[in-house]
């Protein structure tokens, strides 16, 4: 299951061609192309439930540094805006545009509610740079002001994620992810 990990490294060496405006299907990019991959999950939306989900909704277990469960419900939509919510509050100054993180991560996908990813099962934290589009945007926004020792829960809606798909995921896919702030830097640096 090293497939997000592995995008993100790919999506870092093809940056130079999102800013070309060239389309791409990385994590190093939210923009993707309109053909995707056949994914394991349908791509038939399911019929609305009438009620838009909220974090409280979503139900998480494990403490920070364990791996997480991430349970999605049945009963309400997935929501159409970024949600994030610590579920542990961390310590010491929250993360800028800049930061370079190292965080542990487990996605699970909202249309078949199964984990598609995690670095937990590698064990092996996951670097960014908070902000820099090494990233899909749901991230380089969801985590910004986490602070080291945060548990936080984010609930990215496609257009943030991966939009019309790629990489094993579902076109108008919603990424449900539990992540940890093992690193978190006071300046910059």
């Amino acid at each position: 299951m090293r497939t997000f990990g592995k995008i993100v490294v790919i999506g870092a060496g093809v940056l130079a061609l999102a800013a070309c405006g060239e389309k791409q299907n990385t994590a190093g990019s939210a923009q993707t192309s309109g053909a995707a991959p056949a994914s394991a999950s349908s791509s038939a939306p399911a019929a609305p439930k009438g009620k838009e989900c909220t974090a409280e909704d979503v139900k998480t277990t494990g403490k920070f540094g364990e791996a997480p469960t991430i349970t999605i419900p049945d009963d309400c939509d997935p929501p159409k805006k970024l949600i994030t919510k610590d579920l542990e509050p961390g310590t010491g100054e929250g993360a800028k545009a800049g930061a370079n993180l190292k965080m542990n991560y487990s996605l699970v996908t909202w249309s078949n509610k199964q984990k598609l990813d995690s670095s937990f099962d590698r064990g092996e934290p996951f670097e960014l740079t908070l902000g820099a589009g090494m990233v899909i945007q749901g991230w380089d926004k969801g985590l910004e002001g986490i602070k080291q020792g945060a548990r936080r829960l984010l609930i990215i809606p496609p257009d943030l994620g991966y939009g019309q798909g790629g990489n094993g995921i579902a076109p108008n896919e919603t990424l449900v992810f539990v992540t940890d702030a093992v690193s978190v830097p006071t300046d910059k640096g």
